[in-house]
């Protein structure tokens, strides 16, 4: 649904509630202002967004995936701040099928932007390990150090450090290569 569909919505129930309420009916006034705060709400946080969240970190990616695909037009359906998240789930989801795939969505939701800087971190985590997959050291470091300056609460940072680690052993694998 349009998000000025759901604007619509929600003032004509809150309309109906204000008309419950001047009528006497007060329960059902009150019902109905909880269920426009809700509907203004889907405004701002879309609910195939948070169900495509909540299964993600049930890792259920096919449920997950398909409640990404009721998006049809992220462009029309989300408000703005959401575009960049919507392309990081798509990214999270696509990493698990085929990593090097993924990359332009993650790099579409840096450009688009996102506001909490974990979910930053994320993006440039994911992007870190392509690049170390794509064997471009520089390229990786790069993405590493801009991860541990995003995660500013430290919720990556066993991640980053083993990241770290395994892009030393990268480096001693190209040793034994060319000896």
């Amino acid at each position: 649904m349009p998000n000025i569909v759901r604007l619509i919505a929600a003032f004509v129930v809150l309309g109906g509630a204000v008309a419950l309420m001047i009528f006497g009916f007060w329960g059902w006034g009150i019902l109905a202002v909880l269920i426009s705060i809700l509907i203004v709400a889907t405004f701002f946080y879309n609910e195939n967004m948070l169900l495509a969240q909540w299964f993600l970190r049930k890792d259920d990616m096919p449920k997950a995936e398909r409640y990404l695909n009721r998006i049809t037009n992220y462009e029309t359906q989300l408000i703005r701040p959401q575009h960049g998240y919507y392309q990081l789930l798509i990214g999270l989801i696509e990493s698990r099928k085929a990593p090097m795939q993924s990359e332009k969505y993650f790099k579409k939701a840096l450009a688009l932007g996102m506001q909490m800087d974990h979910n930053i971190a994320l993006a440039k985590l994911s992007l870190a390990g392509i690049s170390m997959g794509k064997r471009n050291k520089r390229e990786a470091q790069m993405y590493l150090t801009e991860a541990k300056k995003a995660d500013k609460n430290k919720l990556l940072a066993d991640q980053i450090k083993q990241m770290k680690d395994q892009l030393g052993m990268l480096d001693k694998q190209q040793q034994v290569r060319y000896r």
